[in-house]
């Protein structure tokens, strides 16, 4: 049994009210928090000289260790763009858990991120939620798969019409979404049939993939920007039931009040980015604050590496800036993407019994000139900022040799 207690800490659980005291940690797990708790006999204790401690970030939209920053080519395995209905493809069989970004998620205090495939497909394949530190990715999966990823809009369009195929317009990438949902009703059926009489039935990924989704397992993770796009993504949930997450929502505002009546949650991002193509042209600080008055549940994205994964906390900061209410800002990093990714049981806020995902910060980390100093993932240390050299230092993801 390992007994850790974080003391002289001003706590912030994101579910509750902050409070100055201590959070006692067990075997990975919190086991209890607050002003009045005391250090029992034999537990390590953490002095953390009144500076803040909150629930390590969530990033719900990324291509971390699938797709690393200035790599192209052999090395960017973030679109299998050779067919536009690749839902069997998963995330997971792509990630490399050595690559930089890694290093640079637990630096900006984020513990855990949703690795998507690419939107050069109008179904791109399976996601997967992974912790952020770990020696091989099965070591750090926490939900697989957490979602299938599609794309309305520029990309998937684009992609083929260069290959002289369907889709090459908007009304094609949504046939092609059609026309996948509905083989996989018929599979299901098949299948159902099938286990009623006890039959051999042939196994297809892509359509298991789909039926998770008709399903309800896991949601559907719809890449969309412009306004119109937004309203195709609500057409085609209302056509086949499934469970919607907006994903971008660049310009979802103008629908917001369909979109909270719906309660289809938008991960907003990325927003450090210039209007690069036509349909960003709505790209806003200003947005998340819009949606999010209007009772959309947002979270913050970077889709590293769009935006480096570092800087997710400085988007949400900016935000407050431009309009967002803070506790909102807060959870949009923490308790919201995780609520998305089905684990707010066990991450996303500080709370008894949910895992020991634990950031201590220098001071609030709204503010731009504060920084991540230590970080634990299920109660191990797993980063300490050292202010020396000025560079985070990670631990070691291999066993301890005797």
């Amino acid at each position: 049994m390992t007994l850790t207690a974080f003391v002289n800490a001003h706590v912030v659980p994101v579910a509750a009210e902050p409070f100055d005291g201590t959070l006692l940690v067990e075997d990975g797990r919190i086991t209890a928090l607050g002003p009045d708790v005391e250090a029992p006999d034999g537990a390590e204790v953490v002095d953390c000289e009144g500076r803040w401690v909150l629930p390590g970030f969530v990033d719900a939209h990324v291509h971390l260790g699938m797709h690393a920053e200035g790599e192209v080519g052999a090395t960017a395995d973030v679109n299998e763009m050779t067919d536009p209905v690749m839902a069997g493809v998963r995330a997971i069989d792509a990630v490399d858990p050595n690559e930089p970004g890694w290093k640079d998620a637990l630096a900006g205090g984020v513990t855990t991120v949703n690795v998507n495939p690419g939107s050069g497909n109008p179904i791109g394949g399976q996601a997967v939620a992974l912790h952020t530190h770990g020696r091989t990715v099965d070591e750090m999966v926490l939900r697989s798969p957490s979602g299938v990823k599609s794309a309305l809009g520029e990309n998937p369009k684009n992609v083929y019409k260069e290959k002289g195929r369907t889709p090459s317009t908007r009304l094609g990438t949504a046939l092609v979404i059609r026309e996948a949902f509905l083989r996989a009703q018929g599979y299901m059926a098949r299948r159902a049939e099938a286990e009623r009489e006890d039959k051999p039935f042939t196994r297809d990924p892509h359509l298991d993939a789909l039926a998770l989704v008709l399903e309800r397992t896991i949601p559907w993770r719809q890449h969309c920007h412009r306004t119109d796009d937004v309203a195709t993504a609500l057409r085609l949930a209302d056509e086949f039931g499934y469970d919607l997450v907006l994903d971008h929502g660049t310009e979802a505002h103008p629908l917001a009040d369909q979109l909270a009546a719906r309660g289809v949650p938008v991960l907003i991002g990325p927003l450090f980015t210039t209007k690069s193509k036509p349909e960003l042209r709505g790209r806003s600080m200003r947005n998340p604050g819009r949606l999010a008055r209007a009772g959309v549940e947002i979270s913050i994205i970077t889709d590293h590496p769009v935006v480096p994964i570092d800087f997710l906390v400085y988007q949400a900061a900016l935000s407050v800036k431009e309009g967002l209410d803070r506790e909102t800002a807060l959870r949009a990093i923490t308790l919201h993407p995780a609520r998305v990714l089905g684990l707010d049981d066990r991450i996303g806020s500080l709370e008894v019994g949910k895992d020991a995902d634990l950031v201590l910060w220098s001071g609030d980390p709204l503010d731009v000139m504060q920084r991540a100093l230590r970080v634990w993932i299920g109660g191990r240390q797993v980063m300490e900022y050292d202010l020396a050299t000025a560079r985070p230092v990670v631990a070691s993801a291999r066993p301890v040799e005797d």
